[in-house]
């Protein structure tokens, strides 16, 4: 058999409860019950859920995880090729040469070197920033990366 409570909770406020309504207390009813039916309340617009929060660090890991395990590259494809051909037309300015082409597997190689290079450099400076005692990393800590690492890679 189930148990059941039969105790009724503890309550200061009168008429927290049904059973304790003014009516059966033997109380007088207030004027504004004695004129009839309650209105109906307007019911105003459902409300808007909260979007989740979360700590700080825990989406910037997620994100990591995700960039560490996929192997696409970082960059857009088509802003990267806009900025290759900028660079590449302030070289041949003063030249005879007024257009110039590239090959699509030229610039996914050009593009899959220099997010390499960016994320190798990244490593690094990371690196300068952890022997500093940071978690930030800092333009001094790309600077430090660049120079000990030389002319050749830097």
């Amino acid at each position: 058999m189930a148990r059941i409570n039969t105790r009724r909770p503890a309550t200061t406020k009168a008429g927290a409860y049904p059973r304790d309504s003014p009516s059966r207390r033997g109380e007088a009813q207030s004027p504004e019950r004695a004129r009839g039916p309650p209105r109906q309340q307007i019911q105003g617009p459902a409300p808007i859920k909260k979007a989740k929060r979360y700590r700080p660090g825990t989406v910037a890991l997620r994100e990591i995880r995700k960039y560490q395990k996929s192997t696409d590259l970082l960059l857009r494809k088509l802003p990267f090729a806009r900025l290759v051909r900028e660079v590449a037309q302030e070289f041949v300015t003063g030249t005879t040469m007024t257009g110039l082409r590239f090959q699509s597997h030229a610039m996914l190689a050009l593009q899959e070197a220099a997010e390499a290079y960016l994320v190798h450099l990244f490593e690094d400076a990371n690196l300068c920033a952890i022997h500093a005692k940071r978690v930030t990393l800092m333009q001094k800590d790309l600077q430090l990366a660049r120079r000990i690492r030389g002319p050749l890679f830097g």
